[in-house]
C-alpha cells in the first residue's frame, strides 16, 4: 500500500510542476475518523519539503462538503487573514488513484489537544488561544458565501432528528436535547460561513506563540456563525481542562474577542444553547462512525470505539438541560468472576491481553502504530468493564426506544422516569468510559 501511495504521489507532483519527485518518509498520522492523513517528504535535487496528505475514507459521513468546495473555502480563508496550511496540490490536481485528496505544507505546532491542554510548555499558548480563536472565527465568518461555491446551508435540529431516524438511534437522553432545543431556540443571525468542526484537537498550536494553523474544514458549510462558537465549547474538546473554551480559558475571553473583531456581540446564553446542540451533534457524530464499522465500510478498531463515546454525550446533555438528579442507589459495579468456565474468566483473559500489549508490545511501537494499539487497548478495557458491570436502572432497549418515541411525539415524562433515563446513561458511562463521572482534572 506505501508503494502504491508513494507512486501516486510521485505522479501527482510532478504532474503540477515538481519535476523529478523523489518520496521520503511517508507515514501514516494518527487519528482522523473521515479522512487518511500521511506525511511525508518530497525531494527535488537538492529541495526537500515536508508535505501532508490527506485523503477521504469510505462509508457514512455526516454531509462533508465536496473537496472542490474545500479548497475554494481554504483559499477565501487565507485571505481573510485565517492561518491555514498552503495548498500545494488541490483535489482537482490530484491523481485518481489517490481518490478525492489535497497535499499541503507541513506546518509546525502540535494538534493532539490533551498535549495542548494538559503540558507545562503549552501554559503561554493557553492564555492566548481564546482570544486567538475569537479573532480567527470572526474572520471565517466574514468571508463571503459566494466566494465557496457548493456549501450547503444546514437545518442543525432537522439534521440531528434525520440522522437519529437514519440510524435507527432512539435515546431519550437524545430526544429530550432535541426538544430542549426547540424551546429555547436563539435569534437567528444572519447566514454564515461555518467551518463546522472548529476545535482543539483541529488547531496547530505553538507552545509560545499559539494558533499556528486552522485544520480539518471537511464539515464546512452555511448556517449560524455561533454554531462554531459552541462547538469550540463542547466538553468532548476540552480534553479534561477547566476552560469552557477548549479547556483552555474563559468563555468570555473568546466572546470579547469575537465582538471586537465583529462588531457585533454574541450572548453566552445563545453559545450556550449551540454547546447543547454540538454536544447532541457530536453524540450522532460518534454513532455514525460507529455504524460506518459495523456496515462494514471502514473496518476499524477506532471507529467501534468511538460509537461506545455517545454514552459521554448522554450524559452531557441531561447535565446541559437541567435533568441532573441522581439515582441515589447507584453504587459502583462490583466485579462478576464467575467461574462456570474455569479460571482465568474471560474477564481475567482479557486484563492479562490488555497488560501484554500495554506493557509488551507498545514500548516498541510510536507513531500510528501506537495509537492504534492504545484504542485497541481501551477497547479492550469497555469488555473488560462490561463482563464486571452489574446494571442499576431498570431501563432496556425496547423500554428505550418507546421513551424516546413518546418524547419525540410530544409526551411528558414523570421525574421519576427521568431518573431512570440518568442512571441508564450512568450505567452505559461507567462502561465506556467512568472517568467522564469525575470533575475534570480529577
Amino acid at each position: 500500500m506505501a508503494d502504491d501511495l508513494e507512486g501516486a504521489l510521485h505522479r501527482t507532483l510532478a504532474a503540477t510542476g515538481g519535476g523529478s519527485v523523489r518520496i521520503e518518509n511517508l507515514a501514516r498520522l494518527s487519528g482522523g475518523a473521515s479522512r487518511e492523513t500521511w506525511s511525508f517528504t518530497a525531494v527535488t535535487g537538492d529541495r526537500r519539503r515536508r508535505l501532508i496528505l490527506q485523503r477521504v475514507r469510505g462509508g457514512m459521513t455526516m454531509g462533508s462538503a465536496p473537496l472542490a468546495s474545500e479548497d475554494a473555502l481554504l483559499a477565501a480563508a487565507e485571505r481573510a487573514g485565517v492561518p491555514v496550511p498552503p495548498v500545494i496540490v488541490d483535489a482537482a490536481g490530484c491523481e485518481p488513484s489517490l481518490g478525492a485528496a489535497r497535499i499541503t505544507e507541513h506546518v509546525d505546532g502540535e494538534a493532539l489537544g490533551p498535549r495542548i491542554v494538559r503540558r507545562d510548555e503549552f501554559a503561554p499558548a493557553r492564555t492566548l488561544l481564546p482570544t486567538q480563536c475569537g479573532r480567527a472565527l470572526a474572520a471565517i465568518h466574514s468571508i463571503d458565501p459566494a466566494d465557496v461555491p457548493g456549501l450547503e446551508p444546514i437545518d442543525t435540529i432537522g439534521r440531528l432528528r434525520d440522522g437519529l431516524d437514519l440510524l435507527d438511534e432512539h435515546r431519550p437522553a437524545f430526544e429530550l436535547a432535541l426538544r430542549w432545543l426547540d424551546e429555547h431556540r436563539p435569534p437567528e443571525r444572519p447566514v454564515s460561513v461555518v467551518h463546522g468542526d472548529f476545535r482543539v484537537g483541529n488547531l496547530l498550536v505553538d507552545p509560545d506563540h499559539g494558533l499556528r494553523a486552522v485544520l480539518d474544514w471537511e464539515l464546512a458549510h452555511l448556517g449560524d456563525p455561533l454554531e462554531d462558537l459552541g462547538w469550540l465549547c463542547v466538553r468532548a474538546w476540552r480534553f479534561g481542562g477547566e476552560g469552557e473554551v477548549g479547556g483552555v480559558g474563559p468563555l468570555t475571553d473568546l466572546l470579547d474577542a469575537y465582538a471586537s473583531a465583529t462588531g457585533e456581540p454574541a450572548a453566552a446564553d445563545d453559545v450556550r444553547w449551540w454547546i447543547v446542540a454540538g454536544t447532541l451533534t457530536w453524540g450522532l457524530i460518534c454513532a455514525v462512525q460507529a455504524r460506518r464499522h459495523l456496515d462494514g465500510h471502514v473496518r476499524s478498531v477506532e471507529l467501534a470505539t468511538i460509537g461506545r463515546r455517545v454514552c459521554e454525550t448522554e450524559y452531557d446533555l441531561l447535565d446541559l438541560i437541567g435533568i441532573t438528579e441522581p439515582k441515589a442507589s447507584a453504587p459502583e459495579p462490583s466485579p462478576d468472576r464467575g467461574t462456570a468456565h474455569g479460571r482465568p474468566t474471560a474477564a481475567e483473559l482479557v486484563e492479562a491481553v490488555r497488560e501484554h500489549l500495554a506493557e509488551t508490545v507498545a514500548p516498541d511501537l510510536d507513531g500510528a502504530a501506537a495509537f492504534q494499539l492504545k484504542v485497541a487497548g481501551n477497547a479492550l478495557a469497555v469488555v473488560q468493564r462490561q463482563m464486571e458491570a452489574q446494571p442499576t436502572s431498570v431501563l432496556d432497549d425496547t423500554l428505550e426506544r418507546a421513551l424516546a418515541e413518546a418524547i419525540r411525539a410530544g409526551g411528558e415524562l414523570e421525574d421519576e422516569v427521568l431518573v431512570e433515563v440518568r442512571a441508564a446513561v450512568v450505567d452505559r458511562l461507567r462502561v465506556a468510559n467512568p472517568k467522564w463521572l469525575l470533575p475534570p482534572d480529577a
